[in-house]
Order: C-alpha cells, then structure tokens, then sequence
C-alpha cells in the first residue's frame, strides 16, 4: 500500500511491524495489541438491529398512514362527487341515475378501509367512513321503492 505524503507525492508503502509498538511519528505510538474488531463491533451490530427494527416499525406506521389518508381522500371526493350529482340532476328519475355510480363507488371505498396507525387520523378516517355509510343508508332509505339496493 503506497502513502501519500503532501500534494501530489507518493510515498513508499510503510514496513509492516513486528512486535508491541510501532513508531509513527515522535511521540506517537499505535500497540500492536489491540481487541480484536469481531468484539468491538458485535455492541454495534446490535445497535444497529434494534435501530433496523425500530425504522422498520416506523415505515410501516407510515406506509399505513399513506394509506389510510389515501382511502379518506377518496371518500370524501366521493361524498363530493355524491353532492355534485345529486345537485346537477334536473329531476327525480336524473338524481337516481346519475347517484347511482357515485353511490356503488362509495360503497365501494368505505368497504375495506385501512386502520392508520395514528391515532387522530385513525378517528378522522372513522369519522369520514361513517358519514359515508350515513349517506349511503338514507340514499337507500329514501329510495328503497325507485333503485334496487346496493350490494353490501
């Protein structure tokens, strides 16, 4: 192995030592002793497991998050998209078409609804579930006798 010494200078490769001390420098001495890595690294692999676990926990809780706001974002588009069609029909034979797909999309979404692992999100997105499963019941309530019901 070459040494560099300044800029641009390379220097031989430093005689590997035999014995307790090696001699670097005045007044600087490395022992020739020393514990050996596989026990000085065996606390930090441990570390670093509990560390990998810990960011591993983490993602996770994120990652269901992610996916739990997703899913409430949805439902409230569709809870607008609901409002929307209900608004824009011109009579009562136009409301029940144009709801009826926003209605089966919403069935759709507040099925399966993935838990968050915060906790405020978690109420947000129950709060949001249910007012769509609200909706959903009056809308087959009111119109029980016009529209076949939504499949469960």
């Amino acid at each position: 192995m070459a040494t560099i010494e300044g800029v641009g200078r390379v220097g031989q490769p430093a005689p590997a030592g035999r014995g307790g001390a090696r001699v670097a420098g005045p007044g600087f001495q490395v022992a020739a002793r020393q514990p050996p890595a596989a026990a000085a690294a065996a606390p930090a692999a441990e570390v670093s497991l509990a560390g990998m676990l810990a960011l591993q926990e983490m993602e996770e809780g994120e990652v269901r998050d992610r996916a739990a706001r997703r899913r409430g974002q949805d439902l409230l588009a569709q809870l607008a998209g609901l409002q929307r069609a209900l608004l824009a029909a011109s009579g009562p034979g136009a409301a029940e078409a144009s709801a009826g797909a926003a209605l089966h999309r919403l069935s759709t979404l507040a099925e399966a609804v993935p838990q968050a692992a915060d906790p405020r999100l978690r109420q947000a997105v129950a709060a949001i579930v249910l007012r769509s499963r609200v909706e959903l019941a009056r809308y087959e309530h009111d119109n029980s006798e016009n529209i076949t019901p939504l499949p469960r």
